[in-house]
C-alpha cells in the first residue's frame, strides 16, 4: 500500500510567500470550493507533483477521478517554486500524489500548509543512490524511467485511489492491469533491441544521470555529465571523464535531456567522433500537440531513441 501522510509541520517558506499564500487563501476560499470540480460532479480531486505521475494516474483512474499535475508542461521538477494558486489547489485536493526520493525538494514544505492526504509512489522501489556530486549516496529520484518500475509506480496509484474511492476497487484494477501491459512492452522492445549492441558499446551517455533505472532494466552501463539538473554545469572533471569513457568504449552516440542545455555534450560529441543522439525526455511531459504528451509516448520515443543512436551507428 502507499505511504499516506497527513503532512506534518516543515521548514517555512519565504515570509513574502506565505503571507501572500495566507491572503489567496482568505481570499478565494469561498469562490474555490463553488467552483472545485469535484463540487461540480461528485467525483475525488487529486492532484500529482508532475506532469508524468498524472498521467499515469489518469489512466488508472479513469473518469472516475478528476486529476491534475500541480506542474506545467516543460517545468524543471527539481526546484520549482510552489505559488499561492498551488496552495489553494492543494487545499481543495482530496489526495496528492508525490513521486518521492528527494525530487520534489518543495514538497514537504508545500504539504504542511494543505490539510490534503498524500501518497508515495516509490514505495516497494529497489533504489539506486546517485554516485557522485552533492546528492551522492542519495537514492536517484528518476524510478519512472524505469518500465520494471513504473508497474509499482501503478499498484501503489491503484492502492491509492481505492482507499480514497473504494466503491471503485475493480475499475482501478482493471485500468491498471491494462495499463501495465501497455508499459511492458516498452520494456520488451527495449531489451529486445539492445541485444544486438556488442559490448562494450552497450552505454548510455547523457546529461542529466537520470537513466539508471532504466540502465538497469536495459542491461546498459549509464555515464553522465552531471548527477542531477540541479547541478546544471559540468566540471572540467567530469566532462574529461565522459570524453574518455567514449573513447574507450567507442560509444556511438551520446544523449541529452529536453530541460537542458546540450552545448557541453555537443562538444563531448566533436572531440569524440560519437553522434548525438535524439533528444530524451525525462521529468515533464511536452503539450498536447508536442512529442511526448503521455507518460507512455514518453517511454517509447527514449527507448526508440536509443535503440536508434547505439544501433545505427554500430550496425544493430
Amino acid at each position: 500500500m502507499p505511504n499516506f501522510r497527513d503532512g506534518a509541520p516543515s521548514k517555512p517558506w519565504s515570509a513574502a510567500l506565505a503571507a501572500t499564500a495566507a491572503l489567496t487563501l482568505a481570499g478565494t476560499a469561498c469562490s474555490a470550493a463553488a467552483s472545485d470540480p469535484a463540487d461540480d460532479d461528485g467525483r475525488p480531486t487529486v492532484l500529482t507533483t508532475f506532469t508524468v505521475i498524472a498521467d499515469m494516474a489518469e489512466n488508472v483512474a479513469g473518469d472516475r477521478v478528476e486529476v491534475a499535475s500541480l506542474t506545467r508542461p516543460g517545468a524543471e521538477i527539481h526546484g520549482y517554486e510552489p505559488t499561492p494558486d498551488d496552495l489553494v489547489r492543494g487545499q481543495d485536493a482530496d489526495l496528492i500524489l508525490e513521486n518521492g526520493l528527494g525530487l520534489e525538494a518543495w514538497f514537504e514544505q508545500f504539504t504542511a500548509r494543505v490539510d490534503a492526504p498524500t501518497a508515495l509512489l516509490t514505495e516497494g522501489i529497489e533504489t539506486i543512490p546517485i554516485a557522485s556530486g552533492e546528492y551522492e549516496g542519495e537514492p536517484n529520484p528518476h524510478a519512472w524511467m524505469s518500465p520494471d518500475n513504473a508497474l509499482v509506480y501503478v499498484d501503489n496509484i491503484r492502492d491509492a485511489l481505492t482507499e480514497l474511492d473504494p466503491e471503485g476497487r475493480d475499475h482501478y484494477a482493471e485500468n491498471a492491469e491494462a495499463y501495465k501491459d501497455e508499459i511492458s512492452e516498452v520494456g520488451t522492445y527495449l531489451e529486445s533491441e539492445l541485444a544486438a549492441v556488442p559490448e562494450p558499446r552497450r552505454a548510455l551517455v547523457t546529461c542529466e544521470g537520470a537513466f539508471p533505472y532504466l540502465a538497469r532494466d536495459a542491461g546498459l552501463t549509464e555515464r553522465y555529465l552531471w548527477p542531477v539538473n540541479a547541478e546544471t554545469e559540468a566540471t572540467p572533471q567530469q566532462v574529461a571523464a565522459v570524453t574518455e569513457f567514449v573513447r574507450d568504449n567507442d560509444v556511438p552516440a551520446l544523449f541529452c535531456e529536453s530541460t537542458v542545455n546540450d552545448g557541453t555534450q555537443q562538444a563531448v560529441a566533436r572531440e569524440t567522433g560519437a553522434a548525438m543522439g535524439r533528444t530524451l525526455y525525462v521529468d515533464s511531459l511536452s503539450e498536447g500537440d508536442g512529442p511526448v504528451p503521455t507518460y507512455l509516448d514518453l517511454l517509447r520515443h527514449d527507448a526508440e531513441a536509443i535503440v536508434a543512436g547505439l544501433t545505427d551507428a554500430t550496425g544493430g
